[in-house]
Order: structure tokens, then sequence, then C-alpha cells
């Protein structure tokens, strides 16, 4: 069991020892990381959940979030708001927030339908640690208080926002509790009336008000006709090993299995890890993988078909595998956040619309299934789970992940050194390269005709990964990114 957070783990991990599967453990982690990292998910995020299980197909629950607008005709619309986050003083990107960028959230649904399909745990029992750990509170840990400093200026931009996460009038710092009541009180709603709650009682009523208020395009038929998709996953070939991701239409997965395909064909990696020969190769495949982004998603898996050998140049994470095979991954999302937060409730939504990837282009459809890059993930070999991963982080969240599956099939690492290797990440013509990397190494890279930033130290800008492990001698084990305080559990 791997997550984000400590608590998110240890949820998970508890109801593993009790015999719960691994949907179970997944979706009380999930509850979970709703509280303890409330700046990444929470009900109104979106998501998507790869189930396996044990000597079966694989399947993808697309809980992603939906445009609004459905039944509204034209209407007037409010205008975005632009705040700057900085995750550096030299590093900042622009983020869109606001009432007109909330999305309809699918986070809530793709859980309840997990639970109908694959859980044996209780529906409400599941909720029961997230409950508490929202009343009781939890302590500020150091990754956590830095990404609270990261957005504050999202965190507070409403007095809803700011009783929560600066009740002094100032921010949350490394140490103080965060207490979430309202956020609870949602959750004892859930728990005794279930998932529809959200999508068709006085909850979604709540939410639909206080966004039209505000100039949000939402209404009740966008909540009430939202459904979960069922996909199959994408599927590579890759040293020996299947890869098995998020299929369209989101790109992630394919751009993932466009990587390893590229990789296989060149034979394997150019060298050790970390050395100037394996960061170039990295950043080649990077390059190519950016440069198909912006290819239709049948372009992309033409090129799958046809590769040959050639020289190729805010966000939360659940990996989960029980004892008897079964194997979830679940990456969920709120962006960056919107700032706000429904008055009475809790429940923080997303900025979706307002994330620069999605926003470009023509108007979206009301009702539409956005895509995205997030890429939760399976490696198999012989038709068992190998490896679970996903990540974290924005755009530098697949090339995390791919990273990670490049350091534990190409070099032969365990997961938690995969995990904790310096990274480094293609921003076209920057190559940015993570602190821990070997300077001379970067010097070597240099020499070659690369520009490179080098960071001082690890960073949560690199993204925010778990993944599990199933050892060839039968032995499991986890590990969560120390970039975002992540934390692994393997249950005895």
């Amino acid at each position: 069991m791997a997550a984000g957070h400590p608590l998110t783990a240890e949820a998970g991990a508890e109801v593993l020892r009790d015999g719960g599967n691994a949907v179970d453990a997944c979706i009380a982690a999930a509850f979970v990381s709703w509280v303890a990292e409330s700046t990444l998910t929470g009900p109104g995020a979106g998501g998507f959940l790869l189930v396996r299980r044990a000597n079966d197909a694989t399947r993808v629950l697309d809980h992603f979030v939906a445009v609004p607008g459905l039944g509204l005709g034209r209407s007037e619309v409010a205008q975005m708001e632009s705040v700057d986050v900085f995750y550096t003083p030299e590093s900042s990107q622009v983020f869109r927030i606001g009432a007109a960028s909330c999305a309809v959230p699918g986070a809530v649904a793709g859980l309840g339908v997990a639970h109908r399909r694959w859980a044996t745990r209780p529906w409400g029992e599941l909720l029961q640690p997230a409950i508490q750990h929202a009343r009781a509170g939890v302590v500020l840990t150091e990754p956590m208080a830095d990404l609270h400093a990261v957005q504050d200026p999202i965190l507070r931009h409403t007095a809803e926002g700011a009783a929560i996460y600066g009740p002094a009038g100032e921010r949350l710092v490394a140490g103080d509790r965060l207490v979430m009541t309202d956020l609870a009180g949602t959750l004892e709603l859930l728990a005794e009336r279930g998932a529809n709650e959200l999508y068709s009682g006085e909850l979604a009523r709540q939410i639909v008000s206080h966004l039209r208020e505000r100039g949000s395009a939402a209404t009740g038929r966008d909540f009430a006709e939202y459904r979960v998709v069922q996909r199959r996953p994408v599927r590579e070939p890759f040293f020996g090993y299947a890869l098995e991701s998020n299929p369209p239409p989101s790109a992630g997965g394919l751009l993932l299995a466009l990587g390893v395909r590229l990789l296989d064909s060149a034979g394997g990696v150019a060298g050790p890890p970390g050395s100037a020969e394996a960061m170039a190769q990295l950043v080649e495949l990077m390059r190519a993988q950016e440069q198909a982004r912006s290819m239709t998603l049948a372009t992309i898996a033409r090129r799958l078909r046809s590769t040959t050998p050639e020289s190729v140049r805010g966000t939360t994470h659940i990996s989960v595998v029980d004892a008897r095979g079964n194997a979830a991954s679940l990456t969920a999302s709120t962006g960056s956040g919107s700032g706000v937060v429904i008055p009475g409730t809790g429940v923080q939504l997303n900025n979706m619309l307002g994330e620069f990837d999605f926003a470009l282009g023509r108007p979206p459809v009301p009702g539409a299934r956005f895509a995205s890059g997030m890429a939760p993930s399976i490696l198999l070999r012989d038709g068992q789970p190998r490896l679970v991963v996903g990540s974290a982080g924005s755009l530098r969240l697949r090339g995390a992940i791919f990273q990670i599956l490049v350091n534990v099939v190409g070099h032969g690492l365990g997961v938690e050194e995969a995990l904790e290797r310096p990274r480094v990440h293609f921003d076209d013509p920057l190559v940015q390269c993570e602190g821990g990397n070997d300077p001379a190494e970067l010097d070597r890279l240099e020499s070659h005709g690369y520009d490179l930033v080098r960071w001082s130290r690890r960073n949560l800008y690199f993204g925010g990964a778990a993944g599990v492990e199933w050892r060839a001698d039968g032995t499991l084990a986890a590990a969560g990114d120390p970039r975002r305080g992540g934390r692994g559990i393997v249950v005895e």
C-alpha cells in the first residue's frame, strides 16, 4: 500500500489488515486523502481508477471531470480569475480559478461505482477513518506545509477557504493542525446516503446554487446526468513485461506507452542510472512524447503500431496490491484548486476549466468529458502484477512515472530507490534537473548541447509518485514519494 501521505497509506493498510481487498483499501485511503491531502484532492476532484482483478482483465473507471452547462442555453458566464503560484522564487505558473473554472467533479461517483463492483467492505465503514481525521484534525507535515505555502493564494482566496486554511489570519505551517469540521459533516452525509447525494441530493443543490450565484455555467442536469465510464486500458509490451495504463480520450497512458515502445526499440537503457547517457536518453524520449502530445490520439496510436528504432530526442496517487493479486491504481486531482469552497460543506472544487491544457481550442461542449495526462498504471509479468504505480505532478507526472518504470525495468532498482532517485524534466527547450543529480554528470550532459536548469534540492515540482512492487520471490515492497511526504506500507 503506497500513497502521498502517511495517514492515507495507513487507512488503506488497516483495511488490508482486516481482510479487505485492494479496492476496499484504495477507497478508504482515497477518503482519507480528502483530509490529509486536501490541497490536491477531495469530493470536488476527478480522476481515474485502474483495477486489475487477480487472474482477470484490467479495467479503468474514468471519473474525471465534465464540462458544465447542460440545459443552460446561451448565458453570461463570469470571467475566471488569475493567480500566480510559485514553486520556487524562480519558477512559477499562472492558474485560473473562481467559480467559472469549476468542472463537474467525478471523484465521489467513481468511488461509488468501484465500491458497487469490486468492494467487500460496507461503504459507510470505509468512510469512517476520513470522518475521524476531519473532525480531530491532521497535523501538517513539512511536505504538506510546503504545498500549503505554494497554493496559499488559492486556498485562502475566499472567506470559506480562509476559515479552513488560515483561521488565525495567517496560513497554516508545519506542526499546525488542520481541522475540517464541515467536510466531516459532508462525509457523514455520504456515508449515510451514498455517493448519489453529491449528484442528485441536497448536497448537489447546494453546490449548484453557490456556483450559479457566482457566474458558473453549472446546472442541476450536469450533476444528475454525470456518469462514470468504464474503459479498457492501453497495453504495450516492454522488455518482456506488459504496461497497462489510462486509455483515450486521455493521453497520459498513450504517451507512456509510446515512451516504453521507443525505449524497447532502442534495445535498452543507454547507461547506468544518473549517468549523462541515461539522462540524455530520457530527455530525448520525453522530447518524442512531448512532440506527440500535439498529435491527435489516433495519430499517437498509429505511431505506437508502427514505431521502429530511431533516435528519440495539483494531483495525488494511491497504489494497492493485496495478497490475492488484486491491484488498484488511483490518480485524482482538483487541479490547483478553484479557491471555491461550498459554504457549510467543506467541499472544495476543482479548477479544471481553467487549466491551460484543457482551455485551448474551441469552447468545450457541455457534458463532454475532459481528457487528461493522468496515468495510473500497472506493469505485468506473466499476467501478474509486477509494479503498480502512478504520480501527481501536473505536466511532470508522466515523466515521473516513466522514469520510475525505467528505473525498475531498465536498471533493476527496487521500488523505493526507483522513486527516490533524482529526476529530470524536459521543458522545451530546457532540461530541468532535480537536486541530487551528480554535478559531474550534469556537466557532461550540458557539454552535449543541452540547456540545463539545476535545482539545488529535491522538489515536489518533479512529481509525487506512489508504487507497490511484487518481487520475484513473492514478497511485496511499497514506497511513497519523499518529495511530498508519501509513505509505503507492507502488511504482513
